[in-house]
C-alpha cells in the first residue's frame, strides 16, 4: 500500500433544542498508508475500520455550564498483511466545563476505552487479548475571533488508569479548529 495515512470518511447529523444538542455519527478507516508487518511503527494501519455512535451536549451559555458525552462502537476488519482481527471496541469520551467568560473555558474531561469482543483470525497468536483503559483530567478552552471566522484552541491532559492488555501513561491532546462565526446575541 502506498500513502501517507488512512482515509476517514465522517458522516454526523446534528440538531439541538434549546440548550440540548444531539448527535449521530458514522466514521471509518480506509487503508491506504505505508504498513508493513515488520516494522516497528507504520504510517497506516493496515486494516479498516468502522465507527457508529451518538453524542449529547447540553451548553447553557446563560449559567455558563456544559456537559458532554459521546459513546461508539467500532468494528475492525482483518488486517489483509497479519491475518490478525481486533475485536469490537466500546469507547466513550465525556467532558464537563464552566465558562470563565465569553472566550475561556476550564473544566474535566475523560475516557472510556472497552474492547468488547475477542481478537480473532489465522495470524492471532495471543488468544481474546481484550484490552481497557480509562482517562481523567483537566481541560481548558480558548475561543477567539479570526475576522468572518472563529478560532478555538483547546488542551486536555488525561492521567490514565486501570489498564488491562495495553499500556498507560499520561495523554495531552491540543486541539485547533477554525469555523464561522457565532452570531452575536442581542
Amino acid at each position: 500500500m502506498t500513502g501517507f495515512g488512512d482515509l476517514y470518511p465522517r458522516a454526523s447529523l446534528k440538531w439541538n433544542e434549546d440548550v440540548s444538542n444531539f448527535m449521530v455519527y458514522g466514521t471509518g478507516d480506509i487503508p491506504v498508508g505505508l504498513y508493513s508487518k515488520d516494522n516497528i511503527a507504520n504510517i497506516g494501519t493496515g486494516h479498516g475500520a468502522i465507527d457508529l455512535g451518538g453524542g449529547y451536549t447540553y451548553l447553557d451559555r446563560q449559567n455558563g455550564n456544559e456537559v458532554s458525552a459521546v459513546a461508539g462502537l467500532t468494528y475492525n476488519f482483518t488486517n489483509p498483511t497479519t491475518n490478525y482481527q481486533s475485536g469490537v471496541d466500546f469507547h466513550l469520551d465525556w467532558a464537563a466545563s464552566r465558562l470563565l467568560s465569553e472566550q475561556v473555558s476550564a473544566g474535566v474531561a475523560g475516557y472510556v476505552y472497552q474492547q468488547i469482543g475477542c481478537d480473532s483470525g489465522s495470524g492471532n497468536t495471543v488468544g481474546c487479548f481484550r484490552s481497557r483503559i480509562l482517562g481523567v483530567g483537566p481541560q481548558l478552552g480558548l475561543r477567539f475571533p479570526m475576522g468572518q471566522m472563529q478560532g478555538y484552541v483547546g488542551l486536555k491532559a488525561y492521567g490514565e488508569f486501570g489498564a488491562k492488555n495495553t499500556p498507560q501513561g499520561w495523554n495531552t491532546w491540543l486541539t485547533f479548529a477554525i469555523s464561522p462565526a457565532e452570531p452575536t446575541r442581542p
